[in-house]
């Protein structure tokens, strides 16, 4: 009976959050602005750290994952642009996303291949690899954002 209780309880809490989840008004529904700013945020962060780590000339090995996870949103980065996505919550979005369609998504492309080689580097432990490998990540952000990203002050 005591192994019971919590799984009973637990079945309880899902249940509660399901109902909860369902009644929910539907501006809640995830707005795709918001949900491209917050991953950008965290892959900054990601990147931070990592740029840290190429300064103090450490390990790779630990950032192996954090520069994978940096690969798979490249992935999904065309996917966070659908057309009408173009505006409102402070997006820095340029219209040559939407115009040069195949360009953003090469770009988007050419930084997944970047971080996924920095990942492969990273579990090598070769630090100077690692840290040229960074560096080429770092073109390929910066070769987007150039083209496809109005400049924050």
């Amino acid at each position: 009976m005591r192994i019971a209780m919590p799984v009973i309880g637990g079945v309880l809490l899902f249940a509660t959050v399901a109902v909860a989840v369902r009644a929910a008004p539907a501006e809640t529904e995830p707005n795709i602005i918001e949900m491209r700013q917050t991953g950008y945020d965290l892959v900054q962060g990601t990147v931070t750290g990592i740029k840290e780590a190429v300064a103090a000339k450490a390990d790779p090995k630990p950032y192996a994952d954090g520069a994978a996870a940096i690969a798979r949103w490249g992935k999904l980065i065309p996917l966070l642009f659908p057309k009408g996505s173009d505006t409102g919550n402070n997006t820095k979005a340029k219209p040559e996303i939407w115009s040069d369609r195949a360009g953003f998504e090469k770009a988007a492309s050419n930084m997944n291949e970047a971080a996924s080689k920095l990942s492969e580097i990273a579990k090598t432990g070769n630090v100077e690899g690692f840290a040229a490998q960074f560096k080429v990540l770092g073109d390929a952000c910066g070769a987007c954002h150039k083209q496809y990203r109005y400049r924050t002050s």
